[in-house]
């Protein structure tokens, strides 16, 4: 296993490889499949939530419907995020104030905030993603995933050839400004190669950079979260690679970034 500097190589080629996976779904996985996939995604998310805030210690797991809490806000987030998705009634979305609500009353007093703003993230993503596929069409996601692959490779192999002054070391102590500042290029090439392959419009040159920047914020906050926690990882889900939030993590910023660009602008055409 590489050591030194290289030593969470294998990390990043497990994240890469599962949002690969992500994508593989989405090009293959249509209508009621692609829904129910990311309501299961959903649930097992929200599961490493609930545990880490204020209910991962055995003496906390305090029952709910006869499971302990964070199985069972799983199995809510999982039911609510399939009805959000595949009910055409046009307020089917309130669904996924469901776990929210549900769960936060039991939620550690100082991380009620916490899990309130992280669940809303983790119920927008999944809902997201299906909306820009079936509305924007394959290539648009598989952009939107390279955006983030890119930036995390590009980040990762500048920050540790040339390494320098850390980003934000109290919360990511190995993210570098080198690496921080290669994922935004990276992106931003990108986005122009798309357009100048005739793939997309010159808006993705520009809105590459931000969905990437919003992605490494994702990959911060969940960093935050995990420190607050006390935990290295948000769960062994994936052995010797962490949990689905882990994995994530850059796609929830990526996501949500996007989606407050198409509530403010128009977003780019992939084609």
């Amino acid at each position: 296993m590489p050591g030194g500097k290289w030593a969470d190589l294998s990390r990043r080629i497990a994240s890469t490889l599962v949002l690969l996976g992500i994508g593989v779904m989405l090009a293959v996985s249509t209508g009621l499949w692609l829904r129910l996939g990311m309501a299961v995604i959903s649930a097992i998310t929200f599961w490493e939530l609930a545990a880490m805030t204020g209910w991962r210690h055995p003496a906390r797991h305090v029952t709910l419907f006869g499971r302990s809490r964070p199985v069972a806000l799983a199995a809510i987030a999982g039911v609510s995020q399939a009805v959000a998705l595949t009910s055409f009634h046009p307020l089917a979305w309130m669904a996924l104030a469901v776990p929210i609500l549900i769960g936060l009353p039991g939620a550690a007093r100082r991380d009620r905030g916490t899990y309130a703003i992280f669940g809303v993230a983790i119920l927008l993503v999944a809902y997201g993603l299906v909306g820009f596929r079936e509305s924007f069409g394959l290539n648009f996601v598989l952009w939107l995933m390279g955006v983030i692959i890119i930036s995390d490779t590009a980040g990762y192999f500048v920050g540790r050839v040339i390494g320098g002054p850390k980003f934000w070391p109290s919360l990511s102590p190995k993210k570098t400004w080198s690496g921080t500042v290669a994922g935004w290029v990276g992106s931003c090439i990108f986005g122009a190669l798309l357009w100048l392959a005739g793939q997309g419009d010159a808006t993705l040159i520009w809105v590459s950079p931000i969905v990437c920047f919003a992605g490494q914020m994702g990959d911060i906050a969940e960093s935050w979260l995990k420190r607050r926690a006390g935990v290295k990882d948000s769960s062994n889900l994936i052995p010797g690679h962490g949990g689905f939030m882990d994995r994530f993590d850059a796609v929830t910023g990526a996501v949500i970034a996007t989606m407050l660009i198409g509530f403010m602008t128009s977003l780019p055409v992939v084609n």
